[in-house]
C-alpha cells in the first residue's frame, strides 16, 4: 500500500508554533526551510511508488519522508544507524521534511526498509532524476547564470582494501572456495588439501600478507598456477563456470598471466606489471574498481558547475554556485573523454553554458571543434608539443582562412597553397632571405630546390592560434576562474565525504556521489538564502516586523488589515532609536 502525504495541504493552525521566533528564524533561513518550501515536492516519489501496489499489502513509510532520508544521509555522510538516529530526533531533518507529528510511524525507519529503498532507488536511477530536478527548482529559484561554467574530475575510493598482485590472486581464489562451499558441497569436498590449507580460513589468507620482497616472485607464481589449476579443474562444471566468482578467476588470469599451452614444465607465466592494463581487477570485492596511474586505485567523478566571476565579495556571498553535471566514472577513463557529454547533458537539462572553463586534459582540437559546434566556447590551455609533431608553427601570423600572412622575422610568403583533399597547407619563402633571417632555426623550414617550405594543416594551425591567445591578457583573465573548481572539489569531500565511499561496486558509487553532489548544492543554497535573508532584514528596518510563520491565510488578513491603516507587529514592542515602544 502506497503512502504519500500532500504536502501542500494547509494547516489551519500552525504545526510549528511550539517553536521559539529564534529557531524557528534559523530553520527558515538556512537549507531546512529551503528544502520544505520548495524541493520537498520536487522530490520523484511518483517514480518510486510504481514499485508498489495501491491498496495491498502493509502500508510504505511516507515516501517523501524515505527520499527526503536518503537525500540527507548521503549529504551529512552518515551511516545507516546515524540517519536513523537523525530522522526520530533532529528537529532540522523534522522541519525540512514537514514531520511535525511525534508518532513512531512518521519518525522512525528499520534498517531494512532503509536498504530496501536504497536499493529500489539504485535500480531505478533515481538519484539522477533527484539531481536532475532539484538542480531545475534551485536555478529557478535562486536565477542562477550558467552562461558560464567550469569542468574537473576527483578521485574517490570505494570501500574496499588496496591490494598488492599476490593478494589479488589470493583473494580471488579464497572468494570462490567460499562461494563453491556455499553452493556445491560435494565439489568443495573433491578439493585438493593444499588449495584449503593455503587459501582456507583468515590464518591461511594472513601468510600473504608476511611475504618477504625475497620471496615475493616465488609466491606469485605459485599462486598464479594454484588458480589455473582450479580453473582446469571445474572448466566442465557448467554451473561452477556460471558462478561470478569462477569468472573471476577468469578473468584475473587473463589479466594477469601468459597461456603457453605447449609448455610441459608451466604453462602459467606472469605478466610484466607494465603489461597489464588499467582496467584490470583491483579488488574481487569491488570488481567494477580501475586503476590510475597518477591517484591510484578507485572511481573518479566529474564535476560541472557555474561560477559568478563579479569582484563585488557582498554580490558573490549573494549569488549560487550550482553543480549543473555529476557523472561517476572509472578511474582509468580519460578526462577528455567526459567533456562532450558533460554539455549534452547540462543542455538537455536547460542548463546549458556558453563558456566552459577547463584544465589541459580536455582541451584537445577534438574537444574544441565539438565544442564549438555545440555553441559552447572552451577555454583551456594547449598541451605540450609532442616530439612526433615538431611543427609549433610559433610566431607565424595566419589570417582567418589559415592562409600564413608573415613569418616571425615579418617577411611574407612568396605563395601559399591549400589542398582540400590532404587538408594541407603549403607555403613558400625566399630562400635567399631565409638564409640571412636570424629566427631560420625557429622557424624548421623543410628546404626545397629554390625555396623554403612550411607545411601545416588545419589541426595545426587551430593549435598555433590557439598557444598565440594564450599569451593575451585576456585568456589569462578568463582563464584564472578555473581555478574556483578545486575549492568545490575541496567543499564536496568536507562536507559530504565523497573520497572515501561506505559502498562498492559503480551503481552504489553513483548513487552516492549523485546524492552527495545534490547535498553540496543543497547547502550551498542554504548558505545563498541565510545571506539573502540576513541583508533583506537589514535594508527593511525595525519597522512594520511581520512573522514569518503566518500562513497563505493569514497573510490574506493581514493584507486587508494593512489597506485598512492596521499594522499587526511579531512583536507587543519594537526598537526605536535605542528605546522599546509599546505596539
Amino acid at each position: 500500500m502506497i503512502n504519500i502525504k500532500s504536502n501542500k495541504q494547509q494547516d489551519l493552525f500552525d504545526p510549528w508554533s511550539f517553536l521559539s521566533p529564534k529557531r524557528r528564524q534559523m530553520l527558515d533561513d538556512d537549507w531546512p526551510g529551503l528544502f520544505r518550501e520548495h524541493l520537498l515536492d520536487e522530490l520523484p516519489v511518483d517514480k518510486l511508488a510504481r514499485c508498489f501496489t495501491d491498496g495491498m499489502g502493509r502500508p510504505t513509510k511516507e515516501l517523501h519522508t524515505v527520499l527526503g532520508a536518503l537525500l540527507i544521509q548521503q549529504t551529512m555522510d552518515l551511516t545507516d544507524q546515524a540517519t536513523i538516529e537523525q530522522l526520530c530526533f533532529n528537529i532540522q531533518w523534522h522541519y525540512a521534511l514537514n514531520i511535525p507529528e511525534e508518532s513512531d510511524d512518521a519518525k522512525y525507519i528499520s534498517e531494512k526498509t532503509l536498504y530496501t529503498m536504497r536499493q529500489l532507488m539504485i535500480e531505478k536511477h533515481l538519484d539522477d532524476v533527484m539531481f536532475d530536478a532539484i538542480g531545475q527548482k534551485l536555478s529557478m529559484v535562486f536565477d542562477v547564470n550558467t552562461k558560464k561554467q567550469r569542468i574537473d574530475s576527483v578521485h574517490i575510493r570505494s570501500n574496499m582494501r588496496k591490494l598488492g598482485r599476490i593478494r589479488i590472486f589470493a583473494e580471488t581464489i579464497s572468494k570462490f572456495l567460499v562461494n563453491l562451499k556455499r553452493h556445491h558441497q560435494d565439489l568443495f569436498d573433491a578439493i585438493d588439501q593444499k588449495f584449503l590449507d593455503r587459501y582456507w580460513g583468515k590464518k591461511a589468507m594472513a601468510s600473504f600478507s608476511m611475504v618477504k620482497p625475497s620471496q615475493s616472485a616465488k609466491t606469485l607464481h605459485q599462486v598464479s598456477t594454484d588458480l589455473f589449476d582450479l580453473l582446469e579443474q571445474f572448466k566442465d562444471h557448467q554451473k561452477v563456470c556460471a558462478m561470478h566468482s569462477y569468472k573471476l578467476m577468469q578473468r584475473v588470469l587473463a589479466e594477469q598471466c601468459h597461456i603457453d599451452p605447449g609448455s610441459d614444465d608451466s604453462k602459467v607465466a606472469v605478466k610484466n606489471p607494465r603489461e597489464i592494463s588499467s582496467d584490470s581487477l583491483q579488488n574481487p570485492s569491488d570488481p567494477d574498481a580501475t586503476y590510475d596511474s597518477h591517484k591510484g586505485q578507485g572511481y573518479q567523478l566529474q564535476i560541472m558547475e557555474t561560477f559568478n566571476q563579479s569582484k563585488d565579495p557582498e554580490e558573490k556571498e549573494q549569488t549560487l554556485n550550482l553543480i549543473t553535471h555529476v557523472s561517476a566514472q572509472t578511474a582509468c577513463e580519460h578526462d577528455a573523454n567526459a567533456l562532450i557529454p558533460a554539455i549534452k547533458d547540462a543542455q538537455e537539462r536547460q542548463l546549458s553554458p556558453e563558456q566552459v572553463l577547463a584544465d589541459k586534459l580536455y582541451g584537445g582540437d577534438n574537444n574544441h571543434q565539438a565544442a564549438e559546434a555545440a555553441n559552447v566556447e572552451l577555454v583551456s590551455p594547449v598541451k605540450k608539443a609532442s616530439t612526433s609533431d615538431p611543427i609549433l608553427l610559433t610566431g607565424f601570423i595566419f589570417n582567418e582562412k589559415g592562409y600564413v600572412t608573415t613569418c616571425p622575422a615579418g617577411h611574407a610568403p612568396m605563395h601559399v597553397k591549400y589542398k582540400k583533399k590532404t587538408d594541407r597547407f603549403s607555403a613558400a619563402f625566399n630562400q635567399q632571405v631565409c638564409d640571412d633571417c636570424p629566427f631560420f632555426d625557429q622557424c624548421k623550414l623543410i628546404p626545397g630546390k629554390k625555396k623554403y617550405f612550411l607545411r601545416y594543416n588545419n589541426k595545426q594551425y587551430r593549435i598555433a592560434v590557439r598557444r598565440a591567445n594564450e599569451k593575451q591578457a585576456s585568456f589569462t583573465e578568463a582563464y584564472r576562474w578555473r581555478a574556483g573548481v578545486e575549492a568545490t572539489m575541496s567543499e564536496l569531500d568536507r562536507r559530504t565525504g565523497v573520497k572515501q565511499l561506505r559502498v562498492r561496486g559503480m551503481p552504489a558509487v553513483r548513487f552516492a556521489a549523485t546524492l552527495k553532489a545534490t547535498g553540496l548544492n543543497i547547502l550551498r543554497a542554504g548558505a545563498v538564502r541565510r545571506a539573502r535573508k540576513k541583508a533583506a532584514r537589514a535594508s527593511a528596518g525595525p519597522f512594520c516586523l511581520i512573522n514569518a510563520a503566518f500562513t497563505d491565510v493569514k497573510e490574506q488578513i493581514l493584507k486587508l488589515l494593512s489597506n485598512c491603516g492596521i499594522f499587526i507587529r511579531k512583536y507587543p514592542q519594537y526598537l526605536i532609536r535605542g528605546q522599546y515602544i509599546a505596539a
